[in-house]
């Protein structure tokens, strides 16, 4: 199985599950080995009371694209560190897009990177998340992979 096909699968397998992923109605743009594009669009029920997104929905996003994009060489990985700053607000009816890129990956240790943007692709906010590799993998029949 190519390394882009395994990503894919393994993606579409977490999502899947996912519940919360599809409650907010996050959209999978892309997904690779390493790497994952994600986007949402902000609605009323994610307002907090100053009538702009709550922090935690920015942070949901971004946790989304860091497990698909950690996951996605074939082996069980799960945040052990994670940390965000705001920059702007959102608003309701923004569109918000989370790219998340692999800077680093040991065989047990993945740091991540992700930059969360609005449809005029100003950074919304920076989030960093460490994950943990296991031994566990997706598909264990396919074991060649990182």
């Amino acid at each position: 199985m190519s390394t882009q096909t395994l990503a894919e699968r393994i993606v579409d397998t977490m999502y899947s599950r996912d519940w919360f992923s599809q409650w907010l109605g996050i959209e999978r743009v892309l997904v690779e080995a390493g790497r994952c594009i994600l986007k949402m669009t902000v609605k009323k029920e994610m307002l907090n009371g100053f009538d702009i997104a709550h922090g935690g929905i920015c942070y949901s996003l971004a946790d989304s694209a860091l497990a698909f994009a950690s996951n996605s060489h074939g082996r069980k990985a799960v945040s052990v560190e994670t940390s965000i700053s705001h920059l702007i607000s959102c608003k309701e009816g923004d569109i918000i897009t989370a790219t998340a890129e692999e800077t680093s990956l040991s065989n047990k240790i993945g740091i991540y990177s992700i930059v969360i943007t609005n449809q005029e692709n100003k950074k919304v906010a920076l989030f960093k998340g460490t994950v943990y590799r296991t031994d566990k993998h997706w598909f264990p029949e396919n074991t060649n992979n990182k």
